[in-house]
């Protein structure tokens, strides 16, 4: 099944979507929202599904012509949003491009860390920041989002909890990461809010590109015209995201709606390219001496896309350009 949420209030207006992307049909009757249609996942994703059935099949006389300009993020306001560094070669090139080492637990325990829930962008919306000079960045992932979790999961029940899957641009700021890391207490200005792509697809929607707790394809990303990275999705991580879930129920429950980003796609084979400009740096970095490629300016765009097999998009795409934030005038 293939779900949306149409630009409208604070939450979206939830529709059902067909499976080549070109209709939707509102679902009033069934739940007004994602968050509605997770909170009672067991009792009303199957009207949800009959209804993307009789959508594909010709059907459903309220469809309407999608227009992806519509849409807001899947899920514009999520309980929580955790998001891990999954693939070891993007945590390996960018801390040897810093001279550091990588944690002795690299691949027992994931590195995870929690953003911004309350604000997803829409996959077309400005990346407005106030500071070009803050180094802004794309990071490539696929997200899952969960049921309710309950504290102490194990990876295998975790995977089994997770209910959709939607492309995620986590913006950072690579300028102010560094002094905030240094301080050993974790981001926090370095992670303004990330942005959602389009459509959100439920596991078994996927069919084969979801084997073995990952979601395979290929990841495609490009900053104006220049493809930077054509990488395999399934490959080069020694976690899950039922890995990362349990990781993080370890100590807590969490509720329907959190979102649990699997990390920056990264490969071991450099010809793929990368899914951030930082990798990219460190590359130049590890080999030159110095980069060479510029982070995100104002007026650049950047555009992140899944491909299945046969070469069609997922999750839709997500295309965004760089802005200066003009901030709204204080009230006299």
């Amino acid at each position: 099944m293939k779900l949306a949420s149409l630009r409208a209030g604070r939450d979206g207006r939830l529709v059902v979507v067909s499976r080549d992307l070109t209709r939707a049909v509102a679902v009033p009757h069934i739940a007004a929202t994602l968050q509605q249609l997770l909170d009672d996942w067991e009792e009303l994703a199957p009207r949800a599904q009959e209804v993307y059935e009789q959508l594909n099949a010709g059907q459903v006389t309220e469809a309407f012509d999608l227009d992806l300009n519509a849409l807001a993020a899947p899920l514009p306001r999520a309980y929580q949003y955790l998001d891990g560094a999954s693939y070891i070669s993007h945590i390996a090139r960018n801390r040897a491009a810093r001279g550091e080492s990588l944690p002795a637990d690299i691949h027992e325990k994931p590195l995870m860390y929690q953003g911004i829930s309350h604000g997803f962008l829409a996959w077309n919306e400005d990346i407005a920041l106030p500071n070009e000079g803050d180094g802004i960045d794309f990071e490539a992932e696929i997200a899952a989002i969960t049921d309710a979790i309950p504290l102490g999961v194990s990876a295998r029940e975790a995977e089994e909890r997770i209910r959709l899957f939607v492309l995620l641009n986590d913006i950072s700021l690579r300028n102010r990461i560094p002094a905030e890391l240094k301080r050993t207490f974790g981001f926090l200005t370095g992670k303004p809010a990330s942005a959602l792509g389009p459509i959100a697809i439920t596991p078994d929607e996927l069919g084969d590109l979801w084997s073995n707790g990952l979601v395979h394809g290929k990841m495609r990303c490009w900053v104006g015209e220049r493809l930077v990275g054509d990488l395999d999705t399934g490959i080069d991580t020694p976690f899950t995201y039922g890995d990362l879930i349990a990781h993080a129920a370890q100590t807590r429950s969490m509720e329907p709606g959190s979102i649990v980003g699997l990390g920056t796609v990264s490969n071991e084979d450099e010809s793929a390219g990368c899914a951030c400009l930082a990798e990219i740096r460190s590359l130049e970095t590890i080999r030159d001496g110095k980069p060479s490629t510029p982070l995100l300016r104002f007026g650049d765009e950047i555009r992140i896309e899944h491909f299945d097999t046969a070469g069609h998009s997922v999750f839709g795409p997500i295309r965004q350009k760089v802005r200066r934030h003009e901030p709204v005038e204080a009230r006299t």
